[in-house]
């Protein structure tokens, strides 16, 4: 059975004495800047966000700002953090509030819902950390708090076991000082209630949790169901000239790496061998196959093969069928290009950077 327990009142008290007060989105808190750090956030941990956060907000300090900055510029911000749908629809968010609402986000919960890339989690915490007004939140450090607190059995990515949590976080969310409770249950996910070795001893609610009095801590939130990871070969055409250029690929918006810049992608050597010579004009025989490198995404693994080959300065790029000569484009290896770049190949092209010098 469920304990009734003042959970708002416990986690306020330990968040006056615990709770983190000095993280960058926490200083000059405005609808915009809690909007970035939330979305940066998601699935990202906030050591890793931090140094990321800080540059954004370096060069483009406001909505603004934001909407007005070239689709690279963000993407290149963005390089490192993954999950890059995030920053596209950043970027398009920012324009719809400029373009809607005057640069000023609405503070209605079902407005800020329809936006781009903001759910209804990403709403509350812009309601109730930059609005000071009464919204429940559910992230990842919440669902866990309030799934052992309240046994909820499940995995969170079910709707009805979302739909429970939601119940919860809704009845615990207080009338008053809303946007420290935000913080208070988000950091003692975080820091105290983490996934493996909670600090039960530590913990305000540990006298009222059904999955520490049980001593079930393990059990909660529930698992999500094993699933087999494919493994996707593709071979990656990395065209280099003099002095020091390679050439790059803007891909499409949609997909994975969206909107990013790579070496063109094929789906065996041959092709991109082909590709390379109907291209720039290097044979086959001249190319070269670098070691695998591979790179895990949320539904697959991707096993890429580079295909190298260096062409003398100045040479063209002829337009094939495979791959719209209107998307390629030349790039400085010295230094690595500043647009949107995925992780992988951010490294890739460091190492051509050290092989050519």
């Amino acid at each position: 059975m469920t304990a009734h327990f003042p959970i708002s009142d416990a986690l306020l008290t330990w968040f006056d004495r615990h709770g983190r007060k000095d993280l960058p989105w926490q200083q000059d808190r405005t609808p915009y800047r809690v909007w970035v750090s939330e979305i940066m956030l998601q699935q990202t941990q906030v050591a890793t966000v931090i140094p990321f956060y800080e540059r954004f907000m370096a060069m483009l300090p406001s909505i603004e700002s934001l909407a007005a900055a070239p689709e690279d510029t963000v993407l290149h911000l963005w390089t490192g953090l993954g999950y890059y749908a995030r920053a596209r629809n950043l970027h398009r968010c920012a324009q719809v509030v400029c373009n809607q609402y005057q640069g000023i986000f609405p503070s209605e919960l079902d407005r800020l819902q329809a936006l781009p890339g903001i759910g209804r989690s990403t709403a509350g915490a812009i309601v109730s950390l930059a609005m000071n007004g009464r919204a429940p939140i559910l992230d990842g450090n919440v669902k866990r708090v309030l799934a052992r607190y309240h046994a909820v059995e499940g995995w969170p990515g079910q709707r009805a076991v979302a739909d429970e949590l939601w119940h919860f976080a809704e009845q615990h969310t207080p009338e008053l000082r809303v946007a420290d409770y935000t913080q208070a249950i988000m950091d003692l996910g975080a820091t105290c209630c983490t996934r493996s070795q909670p600090h039960c001893s530590a913990c305000p609610l540990s006298a009222g949790c059904v999955a520490a009095l049980n001593n079930r801590q393990a059990d909660f939130p529930g698992r999500k169901p094993p699933k087999t990871t494919p493994t996707r070969d593709r071979w990656m055409a990395v065209v280099t000239r003099s002095p020091g250029e390679v050439l790059l690929q803007k891909r499409p918006a949609s997909g994975i790496w969206g909107g990013l810049w790579a070496p063109p992608e094929f789906e065996d050597e041959l092709a991109t061998k082909n590709w390379i010579q109907d291209t720039v004009g290097v044979t086959a025989q001249a190319c070269i196959n670098d070691p695998a490198f591979q790179h895990t995404f949320t539904h697959f693994k991707l096993r890429a093969h580079p295909v190298r080959a260096h062409c003398g300065a100045n040479r063209k790029i002829a337009t094939t069928v495979e791959v719209d000569a209107d998307d390629l484009q030349w790039f400085s290896l010295h230094p690595v290009p500043a647009v949107g770049l995925p992780a992988p190949v951010v490294k890739l092209l460091e190492r051509l950077v050290s092989d050519t010098q």
